[in-house]
Formats: C-alpha cells, structure tokens, sequence
C-alpha cells in the first residue's frame, strides 16, 4: 500500500515476511508480554503473541527523483550469519519492477545503515561478479557507518556483507558518502539515530505541511516503544539505541507524523505513561 506525504509518494516493496521466529533479534519479547499489548495486534503481532516483521525496501517518489531506501537481503549472497538467508532467489527486482519502479528508474539508493538486511539488493551478481543493482543510481552511505565497517568487518559475516554489497558500490564510483544530518532533496532530511549501528540514520520526509518518518532499525518492532529498554541483539550499543529511541519517539509522539519502520508498517506514535504506543494506520 503506497502512503502519500505532500508530494511525495511512499512504496514498500517486501522481499519477505516472518510471523514468529523473532526471539533471535528481540529475545526479551516473550509472548504474554506482547499480549499485554492490545495495540500491537493485529498490526505487528498475532493473536498468540508472536511478531512480525518485514524486510522490505521503501521506494519514495518527489517531484525530481526516485529513492530506494534500504534494500533488504539480496539474491546469491553467502557467508550469511542467518542460514536461510543465503542463496535466496527472491522475486524482489521482478516486484519492483511490477510496482513500476525497473532498476534503471531510480536515481538513488540510501541506506539507513550497512547491516546486512538493508544493503543486499545493491549488487546483483552478473557473469560471477557483484555488479550495482540500480545502474542509474548515486548509493548514499553515511560517513560514519562507512567509516566503521571498513574499520571493523573482520568477523566472515561481516566480511562477506562487505565485499558483496558495500565496497563493490565504492569500487564502481557509485558511492556517495554523507554526513548524518544532510539535507539530501528538497523534502529529505537524515537525521542522526546511532545505537543500533554507529552511523545509523533515520529520514525525515516534509512536503507541502506533511511529514513522514522513516525510523531504520532504531526499533525493529512497535513493541520496543512500549519497553524502550529492548534493544535489538544486532544494536552496537544497547544504552545508546534506547537513548535515541526515547529521544527520537518523543519528538514525533502526538503529531501527525506518519512514522514507518525498516521492519514494520505505517502508523502514529502516542504517549502512553513514560513510554509509547504505535497506532497503525488505518485502511
């Protein structure tokens, strides 16, 4: 379902979708806690208390260009932490494109961080080499999350993550390297959210009085913004990751920013005591 901010036209484009089998990233959020949740269900949880989560891209149209922010997993990767996640053959490119957004259509790739579910759909393997997904496209990395996984992909996962869809972009002359807080177009604004990985950015949207947040992975579910104190196992710093969730939930709660998720769909947050509430968009 595309959402609509200003002029500005928001797509995502799933490349899966999981119910359950969570407790590897969110391992506090049991079921009964989830349960004790009545707003998170149907949205971002079952009837049993199980999660769900998406990993998607977001494809955002303004009136001069078309931006895929994040891109997912990707086709033919190996040497993933995640068995399942190695060798997919997803139909990821074919949706796209049925979407109306070809790869040569778009004019940027942003990634909110270098994590290896947001940055697999930038190569594609062509005649054995990793090769740019988006041919026409300027990838924007931010400074700082480049700066660390250069410094810091010595374990073979992240190795892997690297050298098949990072430095291949890099190598191509394709990267543009950006500070956390850039004003990218005339209606996208980065916003510096670190924790979950140092350089990570989340994306403010403004067009004509509207606005849209697009978080990343400062949460990986709804249910973190209740327990703000959740951190992802994947977060480089748990104690900064819920510092910036308070900080970054209490600027947009009660306004009505439309607010989407890396892994989970559009709604508005609300205060609820000391913490929040997601209330899902309707319709």
């Amino acid at each position: 379902m595309p959402w609509t901010v200003g002029r500005v036209r928001i797509t995502p484009i799933a490349e899966m979708q999981t119910v359950g089998g969570t407790r590897f990233i969110l391992p506090q959020a049991g079921p009964d806690d989830v349960q004790r949740l009545p707003w998170m269900i149907p949205h971002f949880a079952n009837e049993a208390g199980r999660l769900k989560m998406t990993v998607q891209s977001l494809v955002l149209e303004t009136p001069a260009q078309r931006i895929v922010v994040d891109t997912c997993l990707g086709n033919d990767k190996q040497g993933r932490a995640v068995p399942v996640w190695n060798d997919l053959q997803t139909p990821y490119l074919e949706d796209m494109t049925a979407a109306g957004f070809p790869a040569d259509s778009i004019d940027m790739v942003l990634c909110t961080h270098l994590h290896v579910d947001h940055v697999g759909w930038n190569t594609k393997l062509v005649d054995g080499r990793w090769v740019p997904t988006f041919p026409n496209a300027k990838y924007v990395f931010g400074a700082i999350e480049y700066a660390h996984w250069k410094a810091h992909s010595d374990r073979p996962e992240h190795a892997a993550v690297f050298n098949d869809s990072i430095q291949p972009i890099v190598h191509a002359g394709r990267a543009e390297l950006v500070a956390s807080d850039e004003q990218l177009t005339d209606e996208i604004t980065l916003i510096p959210t670190p924790g979950h990985s140092p350089g990570h950015m989340s994306v403010l949207i403004r067009s004509d009085g509207e606005q849209a947040l697009l978080t990343g992975d400062v949460a990986h579910n709804p249910v973190q913004m209740a327990h703000l104190a959740w951190s992802s196992t994947a977060d480089s710093d748990p104690v900064q990751s819920a510092a910036t969730r308070h900080d970054l939930f209490a600027r947009f709660a009660d306004t009505p920013t439309l607010v989407i998720g890396g892994h989970f769909d559009a709604g508005h947050i609300r205060r609820d005591g000391e913490a929040f509430q997601f209330v899902a968009l309707q319709g």
